[in-house]
């Protein structure tokens, strides 16, 4: 089937089975229903894909409600405009239902990868407006077009959110958002800020690839009483792939088919302030009761590269390594001795550590 004999429309009675696809117009995106096994399971999810972007799913249509494999799903626009999922053995998972009477709608797969369902007019079939998108139910994925931000007149937040896993799209531990004050995008683990991408100045954010986001990419903020967001388009030949922006699991955000790392959040530790890291409290206090384990050994430092630090500063990547004993390190490190029981204040049991520097042989 090519682009210029495959529908791009669900109109009211019409239905989509798991083996075929909506195509948009040009045949930039497709709508169907895509397998994933996680583990032990094939659940199916109806989806929004790229036709040339490989296998990244650019929306999500039933990320926290996966249908069984075997149980035939299908997406259809009722005869009550309720545009809905329907399967075998399962209620009916509903995207949109109407509040007040509409003559007519359809549902469209976009070129812009945007799936909306329509009012159209019963007299000579124009559009009268949109009820709802997916572009407004972001997954983990951002592409030209799409906003993040939110709408101030009902407290929508347009955000993305990780998978779970590789093959679980379900809601994960990740989120990027807008952050309407500051004007400025944000990783968030749990609701603590990982990363930021910086202040927006001269068509650029500060920690979006600096050297080349301007070839990439064209930014607009839109700020005012109803809503407050950002958008984007793709700065390169129209006849190129569109970019998408997917948010990992580890929190990595990647443009997808560019493998290029926009983001690298699970790299942000909480100390070091590097590529819009930033810095956070961090709880590393032992309390009244917490257990010790006995142990000898020596740290493999690895230096951080933000010269800000001072020079004996411990880097991300540093590991603390267990040394039997009478050990002497190949260099120059800091070495963990053993705990020695003591007492508290409270005459309760505790333990302690020393840190010392410690030089290894030299050169011979």
């Amino acid at each position: 089937m090519t682009c210029h004999d495959a529908r791009d429309t669900l109109k009211p009675g019409d239905t989509l089975n798991s083996s075929s696809l909506l195509v948009s117009a040009s045949g930039k995106f497709s709508l169907g229903f895509y397998v994933y096994n996680n583990g032990s399971t094939n659940t199916s999810y109806l989806a929004v894909q790229g036709s040339n972007q490989g296998l990244n799913r650019a929306w999500i249509g039933n990320r926290d409600t996966p249908i069984p494999y075997a149980s035939s799903p299908v997406p259809t626009v009722d005869t009550n405009n309720t545009l809905k999922i329907t399967y075998q053995g399962g209620d009916p998972i509903v995207l949109y239902s109407p509040t007040s009477s509409t003559s007519s709608v359809e549902a469209t797969i976009l070129d812009s990868g945007n799936f909306v369902l329509q009012e159209v007019s019963s007299v000579n079939g124009s559009t009268n407006g949109v009820l709802w998108q997916s572009f407004d139910h972001p997954t983990d994925t951002f592409i030209p077009g799409m906003k993040l931000g939110v709408d101030l007149t009902n407290g929508k937040n347009w955000s993305l959110l990780s998978w779970a896993t590789s093959y679980n799209p379900a809601p994960g531990l990740f989120s990027l958002d807008w952050d309407p004050k500051e004007h400025e995008l944000r990783i968030k683990q749990g609701g603590v800020v990982y990363w930021t991408s910086g202040v927006f100045e001269d068509g650029k954010f500060k920690f979006i690839l600096p050297d080349v986001s301007k070839q990439k990419y064209n930014f607009s903020i839109v700020s005012n009483a109803n809503e407050d967001y950002l958008t984007y388009t793709a700065a390169g030949d129209p006849s190129d792939l569109a970019p998408e922006w997917v948010l990992y699991g580890r929190g990595t955000l990647n443009e997808y088919g560019a493998k290029v790392d926009i983001a690298e959040a699970q790299n942000c530790d909480g100390y070091n302030m590097v590529g819009g890291c930033v810095r956070r409290p961090m709880n590393c206090t032992a309390k009244l009761g917490d257990g010790f384990v006995d142990r000898s050994g020596h740290f493999n430092i690895s230096h951080s590269s933000n010269t800000s630090e001072p020079p004996n500063w411990f880097g991300t990547g540093t590991q603390f390594i267990d040394d039997p004993i009478g050990f002497t390190p190949a260099r120059s490190g800091f070495v963990l001795s053993g705990s020695t029981p003591g007492k508290t204040q409270k005459n309760g049991n505790s333990a302690y550590v020393s840190l010392s520097y410690i030089a290894g042989p030299k050169p011979g």
